[in-house]
């Protein structure tokens, strides 16, 4: 005799739709922030605002030896940031911190970065 699971109340059933609904719309949240935060960045680049990611990658080949390997971009204190990710020839992982304005140079961190760091 095969067992048949008696339906769920009209109730327990509204509510798991309910319940459904709340985690898609929660699953949408981070892409439509993700969507903001790329329209804000490309309104600063066309503003003047910053620079470019192709201009801070320049000036990243300019100044170290490696492949970058991730770039954020992020606003601290009011102050647009680049962050980049970079694999250095010996297998470290070094993270520098640019001037998303200027493309200064704002923070290095990473073993093997002082011999990563071409000559000027």
């Amino acid at each position: 005799m095969k067992h048949v699971p008696a339906p769920l109340p009209r109730a327990a059933r509204l509510l798991s739709a309910a319940a459904l609904a709340a985690l898609l719309a929660l699953a949408a949240m981070p892409a439509a922030h993700a969507d903001k935060d790329a329209d804000r960045a490309r309104a600063a680049v066309q503003s003047g605002e910053i620079l470019p990611l192709s201009r801070i990658l320049e000036t990243v080949s300019r100044q170290y030896a490696g492949d970058v390997i991730g770039v954020e971009l992020d606003r601290d204190d009011g102050i647009w940031q680049y962050e980049v990710k970079l694999l250095l020839p010996g297998g470290s992982v070094a993270k520098l911190e640019y001037d998303a304005r200027t493309a200064a140079l704002i923070k290095a961190k990473g073993r093997g970065l002082e011999e990563a760091r071409k000559k000027p």
